[in-house]
């Protein structure tokens, strides 16, 4: 996460990105606040990367990644996932371009995110991705993963990207809980 700080002041500083302006978008207008596990999908062209987190949300893991073939089979798998890991919500990436417009990956998540939400039965949820692909790449770099092997984890370790950042912004909107006095 720290890395992708970074990477998002970095680009802040030469594009006027606006950091409030990264938060988590609803697919419907007020879905519950999730609790137990988490699913979250970096939506690719030819792959999908996917990560978990556990009951508590504190660790997230990324899972195999989805070779994408058509609508049907990417649902049946992530609805595999979802009731394998008996999850509560789904959260999806949007690739906002870096001022924070809708490109067309941004339109076509948003589309996909609408059909997840009718399709399944856990809320799901948009969640600001910009640059974790590239982050995530570092990070492999970083601990020393062969570049073969990247190409492989990439999309995965992008969407525990997206999962960490979700659960950190919502963690933040919250206010702490308050143990009971003694």
């Amino acid at each position: 996460m720290a890395l992708t700080r970074i990477l998002l002041r970095a680009s802040r500083e030469s594009t006027n990105l606006d950091l409030n302006s990264l938060r988590r978008f609803s697919v419907t207008d007020n879905p519950p606040e999730p609790s137990g596990r988490l699913v979250a999908l970096d939506l690719g062209a030819k792959r999908v990367g996917v990560a978990v987190s556990d009951e508590l949300q504190i660790a997230v893991t990324p899972l195999p990644f989805i070779e994408r073939r058509s609508w049907k089979d990417l649902l049946r798998r992530v609805a595999v996932i979802i009731e394998g890991y008996d999850a509560r919500g789904l959260v999806i990436g949007l690739p906002l371009s870096l001022d924070g417009s809708d490109g067309e990956a941004a339109q076509e998540a948003r589309r996909l995110a609408e059909n997840f939400r009718r399709s399944l039965n856990v809320p799901v949820y948009l969640q600001d991705e910009r640059l974790t692909t590239f982050a995530a790449g570092e990070q492999l770099k970083s601990e020393g993963v062969p570049p073969g092997e990247i190409e492989n984890r990439v999309d995965s370790e992008s969407a525990a990207l997206i999962l960490r950042d979700f659960i950190e912004i919502r963690a933040q909107a919250e206010p702490p809980e308050s143990v009971p006095s003694g």
